[in-house]
């Protein structure tokens, strides 16, 4: 029996890249190990390379300021490269040219066509650009491209929520996960605060991810400013090392999971001031790391941070995040990033939120739209 041809494609996927490059890469390695499928990906890259039930790419200029992303020019040379891959089934994995070369290459061969929307798309561009009126178009944009889907994958259910708002009726809440082996509490060690240059009593918190706006990057560092010592910040992200305040240390970015999981597990906790969070896979890691968080009450952030496993502070406001940070310290650090570790294990291996997926392609190949997908999912757990 030939195996089923899934192919992802997508314009968010570089070598430095965030949480849809580490969701494809787990997808491709999971569904590695599971007879009967074939995995590709179809990313930007440097030259133009087809390899079936590999990583191929279509030849794209860098975008200048960027997570080393590439931007190919070329639409139909998009199509083309998909639609040699003969898929069986196409996920999109971005509301651009990449999804529209999807929906085409999946008319015209008769096979399903997923998407997987990973950013609120409307209110980043309402607060990119500014405006109601870019907001709307934005949304109007959205909901006409999704309608040309069999199914849409939301992280979390407050982006399917927003979806559904939208119009878009065919949505599936498609959680992410973590690699529980790789993101573990055994990868904590003494070692971090002296290669911070800080003494053995400091308080030390990890960020990691971009430096971009929507983050808000600046609120920490003004939570940290009010602070002081012995609170320390360690940022992972950018391109460069080096001290950012007399408490505030910023290094480069780990590509390396098992790299990133030794910092995390050998903070003390996790603090995050992103507000527009549509999931937040880097909360999750440092849980599974077994380490408390700090994020803003947000998002898709209190799908995943309760008391038991850290804190929540308003978001936009340091004083806030300062207050929560002190009295995260009042409570027992290694029993909420126990509990922590516990809630991932439960709900968010990279197992159990791929069975699940899984289980709505099945429904997809055998025809099943809306209702069978839920169906699916719902006997999926």
């Amino acid at each position: 029996m030939n195996p089923r041809r899934l192919v992802d494609t997508t314009l968010f996927y570089s070598p430095t890249s965030g949480g849809v490059r580490r969701y494809l890469n787990a997808k491709h390695a999971w569904l590695a190990a599971q007879p009967g499928w074939q995995h590709t990906l179809l990313v930007p890259g440097r030259t133009e390379r087809i390899a079936p039930g590999a990583l191929c790419s279509v030849p794209g200029l860098p975008v200048p300021g960027s997570f080393n992303y590439r931007l190919p020019l070329n639409p139909r040379r998009w199509r083309r490269l998909l639609e040699a891959l003969e898929p069986d089934l196409i996920e999109a994995g971005d509301a651009f040219h990449p999804a529209w070369a999807a929906r085409a290459v999946a008319r015209r061969r008769a096979v399903p066509c997923a998407a997987f929307c990973h950013s609120n798309l409307p209110r980043i561009l309402a607060r990119r650009i500014g405006g109601r009126a870019a907001e709307r178009s934005a949304a109007t944009y959205i909901r006409w491209l999704y309608e040309g889907f069999d199914v849409v994958f939301a992280p979390s259910r407050l982006m399917a929520r927003i979806l559904e708002e939208l119009g878009i009726a065919h949505t599936v809440h498609q959680p992410l996960g973590v690699d529980e082996t790789v993101f573990h509490p055994d990868r904590r060690g003494p070692w971090l605060r002296e290669r911070l240059n800080v003494d053995a009593h400091s308080r030390v918190l990890v960020y990691a991810g971009r430096f971009t706006d929507e983050k808000n990057v600046p609120v920490l560092l003004q939570a940290f400013a009010r602070l002081g010592r012995p609170y320390h910040l360690l940022m992972i992200g950018g391109c460069r090392a080096g001290r950012l305040a007399a408490n505030v240390t910023q290094l480069p970015y780990r590509r390396d999971g098992v790299e990133l999981a030794r910092w995390l597990a050998s903070a003390d906790a996790l603090v995050h001031a992103g507000s527009g969070e549509t999931f937040g896979l880097v909360i999750l890691e440092a849980m599974a790391c077994g380490r408390p968080v700090v994020a803003a009450r947000a998002g898709a952030v209190p799908e995943l941070v309760d008391e038991r496993a850290g804190l929540l502070a308003e978001p936009d406001d340091a004083p806030s995040f300062a207050d929560a940070i002190a009295a995260l310290y009042a409570r027992d650090l290694d029993a909420l990033g126990r509990s922590a570790r516990q809630h991932v294990l439960q709900h968010y291996t990279w197992q159990k939120v791929f069975t699940r997926q899984l289980a709505v392609y099945g429904a997809l190949l055998a025809g099943g739209r809306a209702a069978a997908v839920q169906e699916a999912v719902a006997a999926a757990g």
